[in-house]
């Protein structure tokens, strides 16, 4: 079974490692990283779609699916469980949705075994590169990890939003490399000025957003997204009765408390207005770095980049709640998060880098 899925990884891999031999830029590890990046934000999307299709268990063995290599050798054993529960977490098509997330996930980690292979044959031409190639390798795996017991722990809340923070972490960390090989910004004092400046409220705003995403994730994982339907009040009301005890208690079943008994609607409620009222911090923060930033050399278009997704954050979010959580606009919600992450992280490159070029230049 191992070999198989592992074939089927390597398969799934060869479409963009053969995009990256073939293409025409000089800088094949560059083009890699930016393949890896591309597809490490479809594995988001795709994860989104797997968890809001209640599809994290249409194979309840890991990594295989009953045993076997794909859901079609599995056929007979997933359709005796669809028999008997035709509603419930196994069928057909959650198997397959489950199985190919598994697949998407193998070949990232593919394409990342590629970037250490290829950084550690030319470590004299691209300085660092290695150290950061094995530092996303082990993060590969460690969200390979919490994938595995996403599935053998029953979906519980804490392993499923760490396992998205875990790919969120990843993006992260691509995009942040992919800043930092692509083409060099000019460094002028001003340049180096003004990105002093918006260095704090850039990495604030950065570590607010990730906050925000592990609350997002919490509601997720836990199904409390129409604990309240309306807004911006919440069933009716500014505050809520709600139990932020239970609500966010992190060691426990989904649908139950620490104790064992039914998670009752008011540590629902607790969880979605925690979220939604951080986002006006998110569209604070990341709004302000932005607008500061438009008219830093260099950072303007990611500037308006981020003023448009939030924009658009704040639309799915509502939609979310007014039409009742509709897949096409939750999934949209979920890239929505990612795409913000990634946008915000190369920002932080940028207003970061002329302050390193500035102090590499001195020691030298």
């Amino acid at each position: 079974m191992w070999t198989e899925i592992i074939i089927t990884a390597l398969l799934v891999a060869t479409i963009p490692l053969a995009t990256v031999w073939v293409s025409s830029d000089v800088n094949k590890y560059r083009k890699l990283v930016f393949v890896t990046l591309f597809l490490t934000f479809d594995l988001i999307l795709f994860g989104a779609f797997t968890r809001l299709t209640d599809s994290g268990l249409g194979c309840p063995d890991w990594p295989g699916c009953y045993g076997a290599a794909n859901p079609m050798i599995a056929h007979a054993a997933i359709s005796a469980v669809e028999s008997v529960m035709p509603q419930g977490p196994v069928t057909h098509f959650k198997a397959w949705v489950e199985m190919i997330h598994r697949y998407l996930a193998a070949s990232v980690g593919v394409l990342i075994l590629a970037q250490v292979l290829i950084a550690w044959i030319k470590r004299r031409q691209f300085a660092g590169a290695l150290g950061f190639a094995c530092a996303l390798l082990f993060f590969v795996l460690l969200q390979g990890a919490f994938g595995m017991w996403t599935v053998t722990l029953k979906l519980q809340p804490v392993i499923v939003t760490v396992h998205l923070l875990l790919a969120m972490g990843l993006l992260a960390m691509l995009a942040w490399l992919a800043a930092r090989i692509h083409a060099a910004l000019p460094q002028t004092k001003r340049v180096a000025h003004d990105a002093l400046k918006l260095i704090w409220p850039a990495r604030i705003a950065w570590l607010i957003l990730v906050l925000q995403i592990a609350l997002g994730g919490w509601v997720s994982t836990n199904y409390a997204v129409l604990a309240c339907t309306d807004y911006p009040l919440c069933q009716g009301v500014l505050v809520p009765d709600m139990d932020f005890l239970h609500g966010f208690s992190l060691w426990r079943e989904l649908g139950k408390t620490a104790n064992g008994e039914y998670l009752s609607f008011a540590a629902l409620t607790s969880i979605h207005w925690v979220h939604r009222n951080f986002a006006l911090l998110v569209i604070l923060s990341s709004g302000y770095v932005a607008l500061r930033s438009r008219k830093v050399m260099g950072v303007g278009r990611i500037a308006d980049a981020i003023l448009i997704v939030l924009l658009v954050q704040f639309c799915t979010g509502v939609a979310n709640i007014l039409f009742v959580w509709p897949l096409p606009v939750a999934v949209a919600h979920n890239g929505g998060a990612a795409l913000l992450l990634g946008l915000m992280t190369v920002l932080n490159y940028r207003v970061q880098s002329p302050i390193d070029h500035r102090r590499n230049h001195r020691s030298k």
